[in-house]
């Protein structure tokens, strides 16, 4: 029997934490287990492997990720929806820098179809709409946000716009309303 109170969920919440403190790359079980200090055959009755608490940690945050996506998109469209789809991805990985990488964890098939990124999908296929955007311009345009966005983040996060003016937000909300009049005239095939 594991130790009281441990259970899968507290561990993949504490490994989600470990990775915001100490970078995603640094999780294993045996960090885990020194947080908890326990010894690591104890957790291995609730987590099969390190990669099974990297999965567990990628799927936590792909559904955090959706909730706030699907809160910051409820009654928005166009511009407004895609600027609220885009801050909150950004907003989150300041706030939890490990979990963010934790999102971009490369996951089976199976895995990643009933994951939260399932969502995530749908709502940026959502906010195209607004665009009058249709198959396959939809998909060229999930992947150029996508891009946009996570390229975004990771360079500000390694301190890429820290050295030189203007100010990153200003950089941000350009490149929005750039994205914004781009796919108000994205060109037909």
């Amino acid at each position: 029997m594991g130790r009281v109170g441990l259970t899968p969920e507290r561990l993949t919440l504490a490994g989600a934490e470990l990775a915001d403190e100490v970078g995603f790359d640094q999780v294993t079980v045996s960090a885990l287990a020194r947080r908890f200090d326990v010894k690591v055959a104890s957790l291995y009755s609730h987590l099969k492997n390190s990669q099974d608490l990297r999965t567990r940690i990628a799927l936590l945050a792909l559904g955090e990720l959706a909730d706030r996506g699907a809160a910051a998109l409820a009654g928005r469209a166009g511009k407004d929806a895609l600027a609220a789809f885009a801050n909150v991805y950004r907003d989150y990985a300041r706030e939890h820098p490990g979990r963010y990488a934790a999102a971009q964890l490369r996951l089976s098939p199976e895995t990643a179809a009933n994951s939260a990124g399932v969502r995530h999908a749908r709502m940026m296929r959502a906010i195209l709409r607004g665009y009058d955007l249709t198959e396959p311009d939809q998909t060229h345009a999930v992947r150029m946000l996508g891009s946009v966005f996570h390229g975004y983040v990771s360079l500000e996060a390694g301190g890429g716009f820290s050295h030189s003016a203007p100010d990153s937000q200003e950089s941000w909300s350009r490149i929005l309303d750039a994205l914004d009049a781009l796919l108000r005239a994205w060109p037909a095939p």
